[in-house]
């Protein structure tokens, strides 16, 4: 596994500011090997669709992974025909590989990715990305196995999809339902941080990623789909699973052994309410009610013991009476110690006075059961008896433990002389609103895209490549390229160095998206 430095741990989640700039907001990376026939058409109704729904700037990109037949052709013709689609090429073959170099070099705030059959309805693409500009998850997948989802597809495939989630669910613990939907997005703050720790550069790739990112606390937002199989797909599903398999056993055996650095991906939320000092609100009380049930627990069974032993010599309600004054000292100072914290012996007789008065009415209750059992029916089953202190019993924990809390041990808090005193913020660290920023926002504005003034037929940006339209003030360039090599093999000494713009309005202000 990686375990190189990453560039830092991740900013707090901040929704995208609406306004204009010049970067689109999503970049829709679409990895192609040998596709020559279905990918014209698969960029066409993309385009269609991103130009017909998704009110932001965006870019389709091509990643051309090592193809051999005429898929770079169709690729550099797209790319010359329409305005929002790039192309780049890369020497060497993998799925992952072409989306950690895509993904790395992209300005985009947000990137995803789909399978270029589109087997998945582009319906689902902006509820994909919506939680990622609004800040709310940090990645978003596709799911055919939710309940909502509507899915076409053979038994065979049906079957090897559930099977391999299941495998990720009980060999890596794994809680997102569909690993492998080619149908996929992230924030880019996010990749940045992520992509040096994913190994694989094939199909494993996107699930190294989400386990990478689950085990890290990040949030995963899932999306029903609909999607319909492809029958002329070109993935080989014995060699792919194989590959899958082999990846299950690496990742797990370094979470197992701890070398993956996850600390890293911790992201300190810009508004977590576990970081808020609200009043009123009490403490450590889920450790606490953690730490009563056990103690309560293990009275109850001390108190059942004690009063099967009384019983055999003594009536019902004596019976009842020592093994819960018995059992009330014991458990008092149990929780004393282990629930409350309360260490020493100063206040102890106090405590244990206190808890007698607890104790009366826990006595109170269960003895009042007994006396309505008694009533209802003159000579009781030791088995009913046993049953209805049981149920006393839990009333009576329920209202102990509030009276300990409130009233046998309360947090009454540190002295004012020994409370230390408070840290003025630094402003340039919080929001107007007080929240905890970590990093200022590194995106721009979200660039709006109105809708374009259609003068040539409904035909778009249709100028040859490297001659701008006719009035639209762009200037012919050559799209600059890079090592794709040594950015898929993690050898840069940058993951995230930018690209020269491939497109002239990328980031020319005088254009009007």
């Amino acid at each position: 596994m990686r375990t190189d430095s990453s560039p830092g741990t991740l900013p707090a989640r901040e929704h995208l500011p609406a306004g204009d700039a010049g970067t689109p907001v999503l970049d829709v990376v679409i990895p192609v090997h040998n596709e020559e026939k279905d990918l014209r058409p698969c960029v066409l109704r993309l385009h269609e669709h991103l130009t017909r729904t998704f009110p932001y700037a965006f870019r389709i990109t091509i990643a051309d992974n090592a193809s051999t037949d005429t898929t770079p052709q169709v690729a550099a013709r797209l790319e010359a025909e329409i305005d929002e689609v790039t192309n780049f090429r890369l020497e060497q073959k993998g799925r992952g590989r072409a989306l950690r170099t895509v993904w790395s070099a992209s300005q985009a705030p947000i990137l995803a990715y789909m399978d270029v059959d589109l087997s998945t309805d582009l319906n689902a693409l902006l509820p994909l990305v919506a939680p990622l500009i609004s800040g709310h998850s940090d990645l978003a997948i596709g799911s055919r196995l939710a309940r909502a989802s509507r899915v076409v597809r053979g038994p065979k495939r049906e079957f090897i999809s559930r099977a391999y989630n299941l495998i990720l669910r009980g060999s890596l613990q794994a809680r997102f339902s569909d690993a492998q939907c080619g149908f996929k997005a992230i924030r880019r703050d996010v990749a940045q941080v992520l992509l040096p720790l994913v190994e694989d550069t094939g199909w494993f790739f996107d699930t190294e990623m989400l386990v990478l990112a689950e085990r890290a606390g990040l949030r995963i937002h899932e999306v029903p789909v609909d999607w319909v199989d492809d029958p002329d797909s070109t993935v080989h599903i014995v060699r792919t699973a194989t590959e899958d398999l082999r990846g299950v056993w690496r990742v797990g055996r370094a979470l197992a052994t701890g070398s993956l650095p996850l600390d890293r991906l911790t992201r300190p939320f810009g508004d977590d309410p576990r970081d808020r000092e609200i009043q009123d609100v009490p403490k450590g009380l889920a450790r606490q009610l953690v730490g009563f049930c056990v103690v309560g627990g293990l009275s109850t069974l001390f108190y059942l013991l004690l009063y099967s032993v009384f019983r055999q010599f003594s009536g019902s309600q004596i019976a009842n009476a020592l093994a819960l004054l018995v059992s009330a000292v014991a458990n008092t100072a149990a929780n004393r110690r282990l629930t409350f914290g309360v260490r020493g012996r100063g206040g102890a007789v106090r405590h244990q006075a206190q808890g007698l008065v607890v104790f009366g009415i826990g006595l109170a209750l269960t003895s009042g059961s007994l006396a309505a059992l008694n009533a209802a029916t003159s000579t009781p089953a030791h088995s009913t008896e046993l049953a209805v202190l049981i149920a006393a019993n839990l009333a009576a924990t329920v209202l102990r433990f509030l009276l300990f809390r409130a009233w046998v041990f309360p947090d009454r808090g540190e002295p004012a002389a020994d409370r230390p005193q408070q840290q003025i913020p630094a402003p340039h660290l919080y929001g107007a609103r007080g929240q905890r920023t970590a990093v200022p926002h590194q995106y721009g504005a979200l660039p709006q895209r109105p809708i374009p003034h259609r003068n040539d037929g409904g035909r778009q940006g249709a100028a040859p490549h490297g001659h701008a339209p006719h009035g639209t003030g762009r200037t012919s360039h050559t799209p600059a390229r890079f090592r794709a090599g040594e950015a898929a093999d993690g050898t840069w000494k940058d993951a995230t160095a930018p690209l020269q713009p491939v497109r002239p309005h990328d980031t020319d202000s005088r254009d009007p998206r």
